[in-house]
């Protein structure tokens, strides 16, 4: 008995020792892969497959009037809204505000050129077609509430590449996208972010000379003020929540309408400086967020919009704003880990190449009541930095270690903290 109690003791013992030692050696495994260092220009070719891969259904299917016939229909659990009536306008307003820097790029000769060239070709050709009442992928922005929503997507998709996706538009179809914009108020949204979306489409009619509403810019430029809440976190909405909507929507819709009513004297200058400093800022957290694997954290609504939660880190970065101690290539390198992750596998597309409900992999449960097919498509905001051209420092430089990197392997890390603007 005893010489049995001794030799599971032993066992007991070793099991102990050696389940620790197994556990670190996968996690150094995990870091060394992480690790591997790759040129930007790898970098950059992943991030294009990745993109491509998530716009071509959706933009060649409306180029070809067949987005309603071949985009599935699935939603969260107690889904509330006429999927029919919103889900194709959010697939195709939040795609193409993420498109939109990449596509803003010169045509050239590489390979990625030539992608960008026909998808750029054929997102003007389905633009026309959204706003076309006799084509069969003519978009819905007349009834509902959730146009408020994907409308201020399809504006800052003007905003971001006016020369690529507003101006060779054909008269009739500006003219279109006019009126459906202006259509927008008859409707009112959520007493929220919300606010910034009415904004955000007026402002982009101020931008271009048409008549606009200035109660409704007002109204969002001075709720945003209110809300603000310190340190970069502005709330959404009278009460804070933990979620990504600062990244989703608040900082760049922010930033964006600012830009316009500083440049037509509506605002004053240093209330785009001051907003600008509470975005770069709230870059801060978004790099540190990314863990040496590549993942980051799961909470709040709307995880399912995926990359989306780095559109304003990807914002300052496409603006060249980023802080002095967060180099370029560590912002690349850490968001290649995500989309690596993310989008290498298979895991959100079904057969057919389409998103689905999920954060990394089908996962319904985690979707949202408002949530369907097209509002996955808001991922495509974590791409921004694509418009960058591929002899930016931002891909050229060589690679390095991304802030939790550094910290979780004993290199030296500026110490964080809190920053009033």
């Amino acid at each position: 008995m005893k010489q049995r109690i001794r030799k599971y003791g032993l066992l007991l013992l070793a099991i102990v020792v050696i389940l620790p030692v197994n556990a670190q050696q996968n996690r150094n495994t995990k870091l060394t892969l992480a690790a591997a260092a790759t040129t930007g220009a790898q970098d950059r070719a992943e991030w294009v497959k990745a993109l491509y891969k998530i716009a071509y259904p959706v933009v060649h299917n409306l180029a070809a009037g067949t987005l309603k016939q071949q985009m599935p229909l699935e939603t969260g659990p107690e889904y509330y809204l006429p999927v029919k009536k919103v889900t194709y306008l959010e697939a195709v307003g939040r795609l193409s505000a993420g498109l939109a820097p990449w596509l803003a790029l010169p045509d050239d000769d590489t390979p990625e050129g030539k992608l960008r060239k026909q998808l750029r070709k054929e997102l003007l050709q389905g633009l026309a077609n959204a706003v076309d009442p006799g084509n069969p992928d003519y978009l819905n922005f007349r009834t509902e509430g959730q146009p408020i929503v994907d409308a201020a997507y399809m504006a800052q998709t003007f905003l971001r590449a006016p020369k690529a996706l507003w101006e060779p538009l054909d008269a009739l179809t500006k003219k279109r996208f006019i009126e459906e914009f202006k259509s927008l108020r008859n409707r009112k949204g959520a007493y929220n972010n919300w606010l910034l979306f009415a904004g955000l489409t007026e402002g982009f009619l101020m931008k271009i000379g048409e008549q606009y509403d200035p109660s409704r810019i007002d109204y969002a430029l001075h709720k945003m003020k209110e809300w603000y809440v310190g340190d970069s976190w502005y709330s959404d909405g009278e009460k804070f929540s933990m979620d990504y909507y600062n990244s989703y929507v608040i900082h760049p819709m922010l930033v964006d309408l600012l830009a316009i009513t500083t440049e037509k004297k509506f605002s004053q200058k240093e209330d785009y400086d001051q907003a600008l400093q509470r975005m770069i800022r709230y870059s801060e957290f978004s790099e540190r967020i990314i863990s040496p694997e590549g993942t980051y954290p799961v909470f709040g609504r709307s995880v399912t919009y995926r990359t989306a939660a780095f559109q304003a880190l990807g914002q300052v970065a496409l603006m060249e704003k980023l802080p002095e101690h967060i180099a370029p290539a560590q912002v690349r390198c850490a968001l290649t880990a995500v989309i690596k992750d993310m989008y290498d596998g298979p895991q959100n597309f079904d057969g057919k190449g389409w998103l689905v409900l999920g954060f990394n992999g089908h996962q319904p449960t985690m979707a949202d009541q408002y949530t369907s097919t097209g509002s996955l498509y808001m991922a495509a905001l974590g791409f921004l930095p694509l418009g960058l051209p591929a002899d930016n420092r931002f891909w050229t430089d060589a690679a390095a270690d991304w802030t939790s990197k550094k910290a979780w392997s004993g290199q030296p890390v500026k110490k964080d903290y809190k920053v009033e603007y």
